[in-house]
């Protein structure tokens, strides 16, 4: 077949055949014995191993279920090596919302949380939101409750949870008004 050149397509609509010069695809099977789906997920032979088996989604699944990376080890060797890889890690977990769960389905973990911080049941409305937050940040402001290193703490809470609470309303009014 003649090599494909510029001036052999002349824009839409085509003059060339669709699909005309693709080769096929290669594609690896899964190797699970008898099993016809494409193995796209590679799992290792064996700890430490170059050598990887490649199953699909379901076989991948079911092999990691059974997979031990600590196997061979005693409690102690196994503690020592989760210990050296965590310095390895790139990113660290959140320290300050520690973000568990999402919630009961109405609010955020963070908004309870942030509800928590106030004092407040979890079906409070912003009305009660906004008066403990006004009463908690006169409190542990500054201006009345001095220089204390706690006072200030529990001050940076509190403005920390109203961010998050009347962040989470005004994007609440904001899906409403879009669906309407």
């Amino acid at each position: 077949m003649p090599r494909q050149k510029r001036s052999d397509d002349w824009g839409f609509p085509r003059w060339r055949d669709y699909g005309s010069g693709a080769a096929a695809a290669n594609v690896r099977l899964c190797d699970r014995d008898g099993c016809t789906n494409v193995g796209d997920r590679p799992a290792p032979k064996a700890p430490n191993s170059p050598e990887r088996w490649w199953f699909c989604q379901q076989h991948a699944a079911e092999y990691n279920a059974g997979w031990d990376y600590f196997r061979g080890l005693t409690p102690e060797e196994a503690a020592a090596r989760e210990q050296a890889e965590a310095g390895q890690r790139k990113y660290q977990r959140s320290k300050h919302w520690q973000w568990g769960h999402e919630g009961d389905g109405s609010r955020s973990r963070a908004e309870l949380d942030a509800l928590k911080v106030l004092g407040l049941d979890t079906d409070a409305d912003m009305t009660d939101i906004r008066a403990a937050w006004r009463s908690a940040a006169k409190a542990s402001h500054p201006d009345v409750a001095g220089n204390s290193p706690e006072a200030a703490e529990r001050f940076r809470a509190v403005q920390a949870a109203w961010d998050v609470l009347s962040a989470a309303d005004a994007a609440r009014k904001a899906a409403q008004q879009s669906q309407t």
